[in-house]
This record gives C-alpha cells, sequence and structure tokens, in this order.
C-alpha cells in the first residue's frame, strides 16, 4: 500500500492553516511531490478502473496530503478520462471539502474541457446549480484556464444564479473569475460589473486590474 511519511514539527501548522479540519502528515507541498512521484508514474500504465479505485482509497484515509496525492493523480491521467469518470470525479468536490481540495479538482475538470471542448456544456452542468455550494464554485471558475475559448454565457450564467449567496467562497470565486477573464478582456469584464449588482468582495477582486 502506498503511504508516506512526514515530518512532525510541521503537521500542527499545516493542520492550523486549514482552521484544523483535517489531520496532516506534515508534507509540504514539494516533499509531497517527491514522495508520491513514483506513484502518480505508476498510475499512468495502469487500467483507468484501477488508478480510479486508487483514488478512492486515498480519500479513504485520514492524513489531508493522501487527498492531494489523489487529485495529482486524476491531473496525471486527465487525458484518459472519459466524461463518465469526470462526472464520478465531481464527487469528490462534496467529500472533506474545503478551498484546497475543491480548487485543485477544478484544475482536472478545466484541463478536461480544454482538451474536450465540446463537452464543455455538459460539464459544467455538472456543477451548475447544484445543491451544494462548493460544486457551484467550481462552475463560477471552471473556465480560469481559458483566454479567448471562455464561453461568457456559461460564465454569466454561473454567476447570475449565485449573485445574492451570502457565501465567502461563492463571492471570491466571482470576482476570482472575473479578475482573470479581465486580463484578457477588460471591456467585458468592465461592462459585466456595471451591469450587475455585485457584492462588494465580488467587485473589490473582479476589478483589481481593470483601470
Amino acid at each position: 500500500m502506498f503511504t508516506m511519511v512526514g515530518n512532525v514539527e510541521d503537521q500542527a501548522p499545516m493542520a492550523r492553516y486549514m482552521r484544523n479540519q483535517f489531520k496532516f502528515l506534515g508534507l509540504k507541498t514539494p516533499q509531497r511531490k517527491a514522495a508520491s512521484k513514483a506513484f502518480i508514474k505508476a498510475s499512468k500504465a495502469i487500467p483507468v478502473a484501477e488508478m480510479m479505485a486508487k483514488i478512492a482509497d486515498l480519500y479513504t484515509r485520514e492524513e489531508r496530503e493522501y487527498q492531494y496525492v489523489a487529485i495529482d493523480v486524476a491531473y496525471a491521467n486527465v487525458k484518459r478520462l472519459s466524461f463518465a469518470d469526470i462526472q464520478a470525479l465531481t464527487k469528490y468536490i462534496q467529500i472533506k471539502s474545503w478551498w484546497d481540495t475543491v480548487d485543485t479538482w477544478r484544475k482536472v475538470f478545466g484541463t478536461f474541457i480544454v482538451l474536450h471542448p465540446e463537452k464543455k456544456h455538459v460539464v459544467f452542468n455538472l456543477f451548475y446549480q447544484h445543491d451544494n455550494f462548493w460544486m457551484r464554485r467550481v462552475a463560477i471558475i471552471l473556465q480560469l484556464l481559458e483566454k479567448d475559448t471562455l464561453d461568457t454565457v456559461l460564465l454569466t450564467k454561473a454567476i447570475e444564479y449565485d449573485i445574492k449567496t451570502d457565501e465567502f467562497f461563492i463571492q471570491k470565486a466571482i470576482g476570482w473569475a472575473l479578475r482573470n477573464y479581465s486580463k484578457f478582456n477588460p471591456e467585458w469584464v468592465r461592462e459585466f460589473v456595471e451591469q450587475h449588482q455585485l457584492s462588494k468582495l465580488a467587485v473589490k477582486e473582479a476589478t483589481k486590474y481593470l483601470s
């Protein structure tokens, strides 16, 4: 069984950073990457079903670093994933949820739609209007990897659905998505902000790069 050994002195500080919601081995990102490198490489050579089973096993582990490795495995294998696999992976957004794993999973889903643009709408709909606000956060930030290919209709739908949601991580996501897109299409973002009643937090984040 794949295991990692952490640093005891780093366990408490890492747990505190995540508001003591999770137990940590005490492995910072470079150390975790080194410790899991061979495991992740091996995951590319096994059947997808077996790889998905390894992700499921990692998510049962108590220490948070194992969830990070699970996401690293998914990301390393994203080119092999089908839409059905992506659909199955969305359940992990709702397990042991916090911004650290949710936002990293978003990279997996965002990369998938870049690789398969014809699937963008169906992937988006896995998250849009979901009862779980972490899922809806992914709908808002799903296209962060995109520039010219970003679908403003989908971004608008995701933001408008949650525009009045009194949840910090939703409002932060709205601002983040708009701020990121303002790097490539500042006029669209400026007009969007002017035409919508956004929260102060969302406006602050969205307009950071706008003159």
